[in-house]
């Protein structure tokens, strides 16, 4: 055989990599759809930047240096990827929807209308007043609230200390409130 004959080893097998990112994918898809819905508040731009982030987690697999969770580092990838569509000009000058929907679509075949109409109420307000916050408080409540991550956790997404990031979401907290009454007064 020549020297300059390729090895005769086998090729790696990306099957095995297809294979754990599918994993990946159906244990935090929904966590990373709805962290990005509230983000956007829209669902099918949720969607949409939903696949490019598992795209750019899937590229970047390799990269990823286990210092953190998954978890942690695929919601990091998703609030820049968001960032990065909500400081456009046309991000800025799209409106919340009437019809937009905020629900996960749980419980709803056994609701009365009048429940419907007030949950998707609520979903409004909610969406309404995180919309008004800092940006820093929006993502702040986000990772608290929808996505259940620990303060530490968030301190590890947000590159700050655990006291830190538990003063901001006291904070952030008190402004929601206030934001949220405003929303929803008459």
């Amino acid at each position: 055989m020549p020297a300059n004959f390729p090895a005769t080893e086998p090729p790696p097998d990306a099957g095995g990599a297809v294979a754990d990112f599918s994993g990946i994918y159906e244990t935090h898809v929904r966590a990373v759809y709805y962290l990005i819905l509230r983000w956007l508040g829209d669902p099918s731009k949720a969607e949409d930047a939903t696949h490019d982030v598992f795209l750019k987690a899937f590229r970047n697999l390799e990269n990823f240096r286990q210092d953190s969770e998954i978890r942690t580092w695929l919601f990091r990838i998703a609030i820049n990827h968001c960032k990065n569509l909500r400081s456009s000009w046309h991000q800025r000058n799209v409106s919340l929807t009437p019809d937009g929907e905020f629900t996960d679509g749980a419980a709803v075949d056994s609701s009365t209308p009048l429940q419907v109409a007030e949950a998707r109420d609520l979903g409004r307000g909610i969406q309404q007043a995180l919309d008004v916050l800092p940006e820093e408080y929006r993502l702040l409540l986000l990772c608290v609230a929808d996505a259940e991550m620990s303060y530490d956790e968030i301190a590890i997404l947000t590159n700050q200390s655990s006291d830190a990031v538990r003063g901001k979401i006291y904070r952030a907290r008190k402004a929601f409130g206030t934001a949220f009454r405003q929303t929803t007064e008459p």
